[in-house]
């Protein structure tokens, strides 16, 4: 055996329980923040050629691992633009410079501009909804844009689409061909009524009367009028008649639904407003009162924001002072085959290693991404416990490697000494 060998082997040993203790001190230190993956040492041998009477001491070397698949504890916040993933997957963040990266660090908030950045500076990605409905890139970043929050301005939303199911009764009167409403005269009579309010393009209540008219069996008239053109009073006549008319049949052989061949719809100009369809579809005629189903209609008034709610899928709403909630953006997640093989960066980022695989992407809740939890942050995964117990580890290794270099270094001195 040769002395310096033993006193390498020794220097060996306390170099490899010196970068023991490093990722120990590093996992000590943050043991809060928010998404850090635990560092842990790795020990191999390194053995020398040795002859049958003659060893040859050899040395230890070392390799960190990262526990970035080890999900840390969810620790629940009072932001809702604190965010966790409850599963696999990172979120994708962008530094100053516009390189992408993945991090399970979400501790977000808004910055002078309104993106949402984290403690590190890192800005959250996402798809936004201009286009529509947003579809993830499986295999790439193109097409992630800033998620913003940035709160806007007043919006009104002009009405365009909306739904009126009631059921009109089959033992209503006949209405006379010249009394109906469509007609628009002073002695105007119908079966029903209703009133809906949709909204114009500068987000202005509009309300419209719906007249139903029994004209003979199975066979009825809608007729639509604005309710600021009526005769105060009376109603009836309305000034520039009726927006729009339309003619429903119904089929008792449907039990009271309307008949194929039936309109199942009316369209008609909001007054100041955009084109506005009224979905008549689910309409019935049975021997019932006269019974209001469903009405709805899409548009709002001006509303500001006033909140951002983040859904389970990534979606970011902004939420209006009325209570309306609409899609901004959609959270994007990416994952990889081997979690523990990306590049570990400054800042809990990671890049793509070697060994990691490929980066794919996608939404929360959906092709192996876990659940966003809003008003959650991850936190470390570092055990306080298990680090100090291998600190004392450490340092009684390292204490007994150093032995091993004093002794080898006491053996040189005799041997030296031999010549005196």
């Amino acid at each position: 055996m040769s002395l310096y060998g033993m006193m390498q082997t020794g220097a060996s040993g306390m170099n490899a329980q010196a970068n023991r203790l490093s990722t120990v001190a590093d996992n000590i230190a943050n043991s809060s923040t928010p998404g850090y993956k635990r560092a842990t040492t790795a020990f191999s041998s390194l053995i020398l050629p040795s002859s049958a009477g003659s060893y040859n001491s050899g040395a230890v070397q070392t390799s960190v691992r990262y526990s970035i698949s080890d999900a840390g504890p969810l620790e629940f916040t009072t932001s809702n633009t604190d965010l966790a993933i409850d599963g696999d997957g990172f979120f994708i963040v962008n530094d100053s410079s516009g390189s992408s990266f993945l991090t399970r660090a979400g501790s977000f908030v808004k910055d002078g501009d309104g993106n949402l950045v984290n403690a590190a500076g890192f800005t959250l990605m996402g798809y936004d909804y201009t286009g529509g409905t947003p579809a993830p890139v499986v295999n790439g970043f193109d097409g992630l844009v800033p998620v913003n929050v940035q709160s806007a301005g007043l919006t009104a939303t002009p009405s365009t689409t909306g739904n009126f199911f009631a059921n009109l009764n089959d033992s209503a009167t006949v209405v006379a061909a010249a009394d109906l409403p469509s007609n628009n005269t002073a002695t105007a009579e119908y079966s029903h009524k209703s009133s809906l309010v949709v909204y114009d393009t500068v987000g202005k209540e509009v309300l419209l009367d719906f007249y139903y008219s029994k004209t003979a069996d199975d066979n009825w008239e809608v007729a639509v009028f604005d309710r600021a053109a009526a005769t105060p009073g009376t109603g009836f006549p309305y000034t520039g008649g009726a927006l729009q008319t339309q003619n429903l049949v119904f089929d008792p052989a449907l039990n009271g639904a309307l008949a194929a061949a039936s309109p199942t719809d009316i369209s008609l100009t909001v007054p100041g407003g955009a084109a506005l369809t009224i979905d008549l579809s689910e309409m019935t005629q049975l021997n019932y009162e006269f019974t209001v189903d469903d009405a709805d209609v899409n548009g709002n008034a001006p509303s500001a924001v006033t909140d951002v709610e983040i859904s389970a899928d990534g979606t970011v709403y902004a939420k209006y002072e009325n209570g309306d909630l609409k899609p901004l953006y959609q959270v994007a997640l990416a994952n990889v085959a081997s979690p523990d093989n990306l590049i570990p960066l400054p800042g809990n980022i990671y890049s793509q290693g070697i060994d990691s695989g490929v980066i794919t992407t996608g939404f929360g809740g959906s092709g192996g991404f876990g659940n966003l939890i809003s008003g959650a942050q991850e936190g470390s995964n570092v055990d306080l416990a298990t680090e100090l117990t291998d600190m004392i580890a450490s340092q009684r290794s390292y204490t007994a490697n150093s032995k091993v270099f004093q002794t080898g270094s006491d053996l040189l001195d005799v041997l030296v000494n031999l010549k005196r």
